[in-house]
């Protein structure tokens, strides 16, 4: 007998949390990659506490809406962006109620106008893949190739949720430990950019 059309549809996979706020780095690093547990090293070494969720990828906005929830942080978007002749590359952290106008951006730092950046890029500057973007990738970033874009209200956040290099986890960090710790200790600096919310 022929599936009915109701019958016939594959359920959408449902988005897994472990709800558990672990403090620190995971005990077991099993099918866990490289480049997560070096996050995790570097961390530790500058003594930069935070504290952890494990969940599946992240590929929706309402998946990084419930994380934030239990983070009890607001919602950082991180975008790579590049110029148009692709020799020069940025890490924009806004937060989730602003948009990306390259207009308005671009104006702001002296640039021509800026798009986002292929995953290619991302591999070769920073190693995270698109859906892992961090503002923790900038260590993988030796030569300072990629430009970090910080919008003033993320500063005034006491925490930001961000990954370690992989989005099958989110950490809970405190801003100014990223500020006045890790940035320095990598060699990067940073720009700091206004952009208007959504409703203005």
């Amino acid at each position: 007998m022929a599936n009915t059309a109701a019958e016939s549809i594959t359920p959408a996979h449902v988005f897994h949390i472990d709800r558990t706020l672990y403090t620190g780095r995971p005990a077991d690093f099993t099918g866990r990659p490289e480049k997560e547990k070096v996050t995790y090293d570097l961390l530790d070494k500058l003594g930069i506490a935070y504290q952890r969720l494990d969940h599946d990828p992240t590929a929706t906005i309402e998946a990084c809406h419930d994380i934030d929830a239990l983070l009890e942080t607001e919602i950082c978007k991180n975008l790579f962006l590049r110029n148009a002749q692709k020799n020069s590359f940025y890490l924009l952290m806004i937060p989730g109620c602003k948009k990306f106008r390259t207009a308005v951006l671009s104006k702001q730092i002296g640039s021509a106008r800026l798009s986002f950046a292929e995953p290619e890029f991302m591999e070769q500057y920073l190693n995270i893949t698109p859906g892992s973007v961090s503002v923790l990738g900038l260590m993988n970033d030796k030569k300072n190739r990629v430009r970090l874009l910080i919008d003033r209200d993320i500063l005034e956040q006491e925490f930001l949720g961000c990954h370690p290099c992989i989005n099958t986890s989110s950490l809970k960090i405190r801003t100014s430990d990223i500020v006045n710790i890790f940035l320095p200790y990598i060699g990067h600096s940073y720009t700091l950019v206004d952009l208007p919310c959504d409703s203005d």
